[in-house]
């Protein structure tokens, strides 16, 4: 197992991760690696963002719309073939190729900031 990075505080403030429902998925059959296009509402101060994500192994398209998930939105936009992702849409890996989305437990409200 890898050991920590020891980051400060400051270094922690500076990421900022969201919440956000997937409104709207789709194929994406010009990844490199078998992907999803997803659409995220992250409330009225950002809006729906754009972002793939390589979820296909644990996650079937219609079980992800509804599921709020957590994103990562200072990232810089990032061309991924010809779709451009907005934001960082979060998980775990469970082994070396699936990853499961990390998700909260209770209902917050879409744009609600990780303290």
């Amino acid at each position: 197992m890898e050991k920590p990075l020891m980051i400060s505080w400051e270094d922690f403030e500076k990421v900022d991760i969201r919440v956000g429902t997937i409104v709207q998925t789709e194929e994406f059959p010009e990844a490199k690696r078998s992907a999803y296009k997803l659409w995220v509402d992250l409330g009225p101060e950002l809006g729906i963002k754009k972002s793939s994500a390589q979820i296909t192994i644990v996650y079937k398209r219609e079980e992800l719309v509804g599921k709020k998930v957590l994103a990562v939105v200072n990232f810089p936009p990032r061309q991924v073939g010809k779709f451009m992702s907005e934001i960082l849409v979060t998980g775990f890996y469970r082994n070396d190729t699936d990853v499961v989305l990390a998700t909260v437990d209770q209902d917050v409200p879409n744009g609600a900031r990780l303290k």
